[in-house]
């Protein structure tokens, strides 16, 4: 009679497949946190449609009150309160935060796709591609924001119909500040994943009628850009956080609006904590989604992918 007991190359997919209580529990804040986000957001879309555009979903009192009689939570009824007052101020500044951070990361893709081609197989072009990228890679993000904003006031020079979108200019300074700084750095992290692409493959292409660019373009660039997802991930999780450097030139992400709210009520560590928190969970959030397209988009075969092998 055969044995019920599963081999063990099967328990093991099995087992891994498996979400322990860690990854659950990491699921359902997650669930929570974007559930409560995206229910703000639309809410302020519509104009205060369920509630007030400014009012928090539990009053401040009515929360610290719910608390107070708890034996562990009890102790902190105060700061949960108050943390529950200033969850729509958070919730407006993380939509710029979020905003910015994915418009910068595509459209620097598009970007940093062509500068990568060009400084491995161009001539005369790798040298502007170097150019750019020890230029903007070479200098601080928030000195290239500064000039952008402060020496050459790019926000006088947005469209009409672009300035209706943000209710400051300045956002789109920064949005452009993060996309030329984000597509230097995307565009090396895309030229080692090129390069990482044999030599033989391009020969090949050549040798069944393919011109260089065609090459590049169907053979080069589907393979190199897989590669680049991890690197790519990183530079995500970056513009995550360096968006809080938009708060320089005022625009009011999350980190500004964090800030306003410390200065006039002091309470700088709690405001701290919560919008620290709200950062990490962006960057969770960034981590997990790049994980799944990297999965999705995985070659047979090579690598360590889950799936691959």
């Amino acid at each position: 009679m055969a044995s019920a007991t599963r081999p063990a190359s099967v328990r093991g997919e099995v087992e891994e497949r498996t979400p322990t209580a860690g990854a659950t529990l990491l699921y359902l804040t997650g669930a929570v946190f974007w559930s409560w986000l995206l229910f703000r957001w639309v809410n302020r879309l519509l104009g205060g449609a369920f509630i007030p555009v400014d009012e928090p979903l539990l009053a401040a009192e009515t929360a610290a009150g719910a608390l107070a009689g708890l034996p562990v939570l009890g102790t902190y009824a105060d700061p949960i309160g108050f943390t529950a007052s200033i969850l729509p101020t958070l919730a407006d500044g993380l939509w710029l935060t979020v905003t910015i951070t994915v418009v910068s990361l595509v459209v620097g893709f598009f970007i940093a796709v062509p500068l990568a081609v060009a400084r491995v197989y161009g001539h005369y072009t790798s040298y502007v591609s170097l150019a750019y990228t020890e230029l903007l890679r070479g200098t601080p993000l928030l000195a290239q924001l500064f000039v952008l904003h402060f020496g050459l006031d790019v926000g006088q020079y947005v469209p009409a119909f672009a300035a209706d979108v943000f209710s400051r200019n300045v956002v789109w300074v920064a949005i452009l500040g993060f996309v030329l700084n984000g597509a230097a750095y995307q565009a090396e992290y895309f030229r080692g994943a090129i390069e990482s692409v044999g030599e033989g493959q391009i020969t090949a292409g050549r040798a069944i009628g393919l011109s260089k660019i065609e090459t590049i373009y169907y053979v080069v660039l589907p393979q190199g850009l897989r590669y680049a997802i991890p690197s790519w991930t990183n530079e995500f999780v970056y513009l995550i956080k360096y968006s809080s450097l938009a708060a320089f030139i005022t625009v009011p992400e999350l980190y500004y609006l964090a800030f306003n709210v410390a200065s006039e009520t002091f309470r700088y560590t709690t405001i701290f904590i919560v919008t620290g928190l709200c950062y990490l969970a962006l960057v969770i959030t960034a981590t997990k989604i790049m994980g799944r397209v990297e999965a999705a988009v995985a070659i047979p075969g090579i690598g360590n992918v889950g799936g691959r092998d």
